[in-house]
């Protein structure tokens, strides 16, 4: 049985218009508005993400250049401690009180 080619595109253009709704949706988090409370919440995978971001961008923006792995475990640890605490602060807020010189 031939499919006619009116019936082809027609599918065709069906499984295109379902191929981005079938893709995996992207979140955008804006950093600086994450709560303790919501940082507490992430599942283990998204927490550990929002650390290793967070630890490059600080560990950028005060200067240095290498990966200390003991030292940002040592900085997850205390940011979940002081995000335990104080559940309603902001974490960059947090984080910028600690990197403050």
């Amino acid at each position: 049985m031939k499919l006619p080619i009116g019936k082809f595109i027609c599918c065709l253009a069906f499984v295109g218009a379902m191929g981005p709704s079938i893709s995996q949706a992207q979140v955008m988090v804006n950093m600086s508005l994450v709560t303790c409370s919501q940082y507490l919440a992430f599942p283990p995978e998204q927490s550990r993400i929002f650390s290793a971001w967070m630890s490059g961008w600080f560990n950028q923006k005060t200067g240095y250049t290498y990966v200390n792995l003991q030292a940002c475990a040592r900085n997850v640890d205390n940011v979940t401690a002081w995000c335990a605490a104080n559940p309603n602060e902001l974490v960059m807020t947090g984080l910028q009180r600690a990197t403050a010189k």
